[in-house]
């Protein structure tokens, strides 16, 4: 509900304001001076703040002081019957909304009101939306400073049309870059393609992006429109573009120059209006030495660069991303689970070869694989919880008593640590807070030997 504070020192005009803003269904609240005012800014949080600026005991310029100091999205309306231009500007400098002259018409002090309280709503949205952005950028989620980073330049470079190159390891989320870009940019509500150029032979990527006509090859028995002509005034995504033959290079750069091409086994030049956002896990530098990529090539689609981080450089976003996965998973497969307290410490730590797919696929792996409600360290991969199959099997086996899970994790943690020294049984002993006698006694009762 919307909250007014109403500050004025005669009674029967804040009798009348209050009556006027109750009818309307706001919870409105009265002081009748600026001390009063002020200990029920500090107190209680308001959406308008409606201020008399002569008052005994503080006056309007300082309730609008109190007001802004407690919270900087509460709107401010002066009243005065001393209007002057001075007066008017310096309420206005110091953060107020508008201020009213009395006296003044119901309608009027409604309108402003209105008009006011329509401000803080587009103030607190667009803080919310500043949140959102923070957080998540279309389909793209973290908020690190990395991904920070990522989010500016989308927005930077979206309203443009030239070529952008998107840069990163496999699994990163290239492909959500461009998704981005597409659905910021002026072309949002025309078509997104996506072409994924390591995957097609020569001869079919060919066709692929910009089509063939009847009797073209061997199988081509009706004409294909490319993803050219089928992206015509939207974007093209062209993942992994390092993988192109030399021929189609020469193709491809054609149309970034000219806007023209012609289909597979035809003569008619086409055009089209394609921005071209391309992707690729491979140093094109130093594929422009080894000769399998064009350098003129590469200079037209680098026009614009945006790197897509590794997870391992933004390890604050694994909680969010994984409790994102989960809830993603458990919906698709209708099995709620959640994440057991330890699960946070184990994935974070993790280097992530594979990046965000790599944990998209592990914690769908998990939430097959557990048997209850809580996914725990026996429901991940060995290289992540750092446990034995042994171990994993022991935890996961609900015939085994506590005693023999006990006991085959005791073993698991000895083995480690002193794999971790190099068998040395001496540093091994100290690390676990044992007598060297006690350490040997368990090898020997585990059977662990170097």
């Amino acid at each position: 509900m919307i909250r007014i504070l109403i500050v004025e020192d005669k009674a029967s005009m804040a009798r009348m304001l209050r009556q006027v803003f109750k009818a309307k269904g706001y919870d409105v609240t009265v002081a009748s001076d600026g001390l009063e005012a002020k200990t029920k800014i500090q107190s209680s949080d308001f959406h308008l703040v409606i201020t008399d600026l002569k008052m005994p005991n503080g006056d309007g310029m300082e309730v609008l002081k109190a007001a802004k100091a407690k919270s900087a999205g509460t709107i401010v309306l002066m009243m005065t019957a001393f209007g002057t231009i001075e007066n008017a500007v310096e309420a206005m400098r110091q953060g107020a909304f508008d201020y009213l002259l009395k006296p003044f018409s119901i309608s009027e002090i409604e309108l402003k009101a209105e008009k006011a309280l329509e401000q803080q709503r587009l103030l607190a949205e667009n803080e919310y939306l500043k949140e959102t952005i923070r957080m998540q950028f279309g389909r793209l989620i973290g908020s690190s400073p990395a991904m920070q980073q990522v989010y500016d330049l989308i927005q930077k470079v979206a309203p443009s049309t030239a070529p952008v190159l998107i840069l990163g390891e496999s699994g990163t989320g290239k492909e959500l870059v461009a998704h981005a870009i597409h659905d910021t940019s002026p072309r949002a509500g025309r078509p997104f393609i996506a072409v994924n150029c390591g995957v097609l032979s020569e001869g079919l990527i060919e066709s692929e992006l910009f089509g063939h006509e009847k009797g073209a090859f061997t199988g081509a028995v009706v004409q294909k429109k490319g993803r050219f002509e089928l992206a015509d005034g939207g974007t093209l995504f062209l993942d992994e573009i390092g993988e192109l033959s030399p021929a189609v290079q020469v193709k491809l750069l054609r149309v970034l120059q000219e806007g023209e091409y012609e289909r597979v086994g035809g003569h008619q030049t086409l055009r089209t209006d394609v921005r071209v956002i391309a992707a690729t896990h491979r140093d094109l530098a130093k594929a422009i030495e080894a000769k399998s990529f064009r350098e003129d090539l590469y200079y037209r689609i680098n026009v614009l660069a945006i790197k897509a981080p590794p997870l391992r450089e933004r390890p604050e976003d694994i909680p969010v991303l994984a409790a994102h996965f989960l809830q993603k998973a458990s919906e698709t497969m209708h099995k709620p689970v959640t994440f057991a307290p330890e699960m946070m410490a184990l994935l974070s730590r993790y280097a992530w070869p594979g990046n965000v797919r790599e944990l998209e696929n592990v914690v769908e792996r998990a939430v097959v694989l557990t048997d209850g409600p809580v996914i725990r360290a026996v429901d991940l991969p060995k290289e992540i919880s750092g446990l034995s199959q042994e171990a994993a099997q022991a935890l996961g086996d609900s015939n085994l008593s506590l005693d023999s899970k006990m006991e085959r994790l005791e073993r698991e943690v000895i083995r480690q640590t002193l794999e971790r020294v190099g068998w040395n049984q001496t540093q091994a002993a100290k690390i676990l807070g044992v007598k060297r006698s006690s350490l040997q006694y368990k090898m020997k009762r585990y059977g662990l030997e170097r």
